[in-house]
């Protein structure tokens, strides 16, 4: 058995950390692709359309991410399809994400008052301009903090992928672990590991939120 310093220890852990931190990206530029349309078929407050949205957020809101990772990755497998583990992994937190950033951003738009899309209507903007040029950019404002501060819980859930074989930081740690027999000092990192990138995101989130509720009340 080669015997690993604390250096190769800390290397490997850093080299998972950059597919932890990828994984999470993935899944929140994906997560934004796929949740604008559905925010826009809410918006348009048809019962139909709202129904299936809803189906949807429930559906990955109420289900563990650990069992979507599996159906991603094992239930595909089912049909002969061959998935790589960073693909499964990918697809289930980026449908994962955009259920809740749906939530998110919907209650953003609807803490607004009303008044302003009857106002817009009043100076003739249909409902694609009072969106993008009135509703947006006031929305964007009150979401910031709460979707940064999911951001740190996207990157505690790729924490899951390592189940599928997906080698992150935690299964990183894992496999450092049977070499070394030093769990206290691997796990350690590991956790410092995740406690870097999410503390950071944690704080801003926090910022962001006491600044908007200042500006808010002035």
């Amino acid at each position: 058995m080669t015997s690993f310093t604390d250096w190769d220890i800390v290397r490997n852990l850093l080299l998972a950390a950059r597919w932890t931190i990828l994984l999470s990206l993935v899944a929140f530029f994906g997560g934004t692709v796929v949740t604008l349309p559905l925010l826009f078929m809410r918006l348009l407050k048809r019962k139909w359309l709202s129904r299936a949205v809803r189906a949807y957020t429930e559906l990955f809101q109420g289900t563990p991410l650990l069992m979507q990772l599996f159906l991603a990755f094992f239930g595909v497998g089912m049909f002969g399809i061959d998935v790589a583990p960073w693909t499964a992994a990918s697809v289930a937190l980026t449908l994962y994400t955009s259920a809740f950033l749906v939530d998110i951003w919907y209650g953003s738009i609807n803490a607004l008052p009303k008044g302003q899309w009857e106002a817009s209507r009043c100076l003739g903007l249909n409902f694609g301009q009072t969106l993008m040029r009135v509703i947006t950019p006031q929305a964007i404002r009150i979401a910031i903090a709460p979707t940064v501060g999911f951001a740190v819980q996207v990157i505690k859930g790729t924490a899951l992928a390592s189940i599928i074989g997906f080698i992150e930081l935690t299964k990183a740690g894992t496999i450092l672990n049977n070499v070394t027999y030093q769990p206290f000092k691997v796990f350690g990192l590991v956790a410092l590991g995740y406690f870097l990138m999410c503390y950071p995101l944690s704080r801003y989130s926090q910022y962001l939120e006491k600044k908007f509720n200042a500006a808010h009340h002035h």
